[in-house]
């Protein structure tokens, strides 16, 4: 297993998009710091970068990988290796190489320029939503055998998480602006892993009074650090269960 990871993420590391993409990440964040004269304003600049094309990369290069390793992955389930081992190689493959990217890229110059609790949240917030994304991709991808559905799929759920997804929670909030909803909002948070991340990282920016009633909401739920472990277990449980349920999928899975 150890053997399949190293060629997985060394596989990765010499892919020129994932090169490209870490160098992207690097210029945006160095000309972030080195424009901005506050680190909380370039705190604030590199937040859409972490929550929307953060997972947008990794959701559809895993899914493409995974989809352009199919013939690898049958010669694999060919040879006396136990699938459940196959596919969390290739998972942790792409997770760690992805998360190295992101470390690299925007990680390591948040540590430089702004070495605070809040760049390291940031930093883990990055990390956990690519590891996210990255099992989603791979759920999309066993899901069909079609290429271009399960890209399709993919990009789908990026921009359900990233946009709909908020839509909709701001519908149901205009239909029943006049009923108690402060714990559907606190639900509807942990439902959606880039949301959740947004509400962790404007918390500790402490631009939560921007937010109105709803940040003194999340604050008086995932302001203490009960409330933020309470968040990052269930980020954990985000790629717990969508990387189960893929797993489940090839397992069962005709090659």
């Amino acid at each position: 297993m150890n053997k399949l990871v190293k060629y997985v993420c060394a596989d990765i590391l010499r892919n020129r998009i994932v090169i490209g993409y870490t160098a992207f990440l690097l210029l945006i964040s160095m000309s972030v710091f080195s424009l901005e004269d506050n680190a909380s304003k370039g705190l604030l600049s590199l937040l859409n970068v972490v929550l929307i094309i953060v997972p947008l990369v990794s959701v559809i290069f895993s899914t493409i990988y995974v989809y352009n390793s199919a013939e690898f992955i049958e010669l694999l389930v060919s040879q006396p290796l136990r699938r459940k081992q196959l596919w969390s190689s290739l998972f942790i493959g792409l997770s760690g190489s992805l998360s190295l990217a992101f470390l690299i890229g925007v990680g390591i110059p948040l540590i430089v320029f702004d070495a605070t609790a809040t760049a390291w949240i940031m930093t883990g917030m990055g990390m956990i939503l690519t590891v996210i994304f990255v099992a989603i991709a791979m759920l999309a991808a066993v899901a069909t055998r079609d290429k271009a559905k399960g890209i399709g799929i993919s990009i789908f759920l990026w921009l359900f998480f990233a946009v709909l997804f908020d839509g909709l929670v701001l519908f149901v909030l205009f239909q029943f602006e006049d009923y108690p909803l402060e714990k559907f909002m606190v639900v509807a948070a942990a439902l959606n892993p880039v949301d959740l991340g947004r509400i962790l990282i404007l918390l500790k920016l402490d631009v939560s009074a921007l937010m109105g009633y709803t940040g003194a909401v999340f604050r008086d739920v995932l302001g203490s650090q009960t409330g933020m472990l309470a968040a990052v277990l269930i980020l954990l449980l985000w790629v717990f269960i969508v990387f189960r349920i893929s797993l489940s999928k090839f397992n069962r899975k005709d090659l």
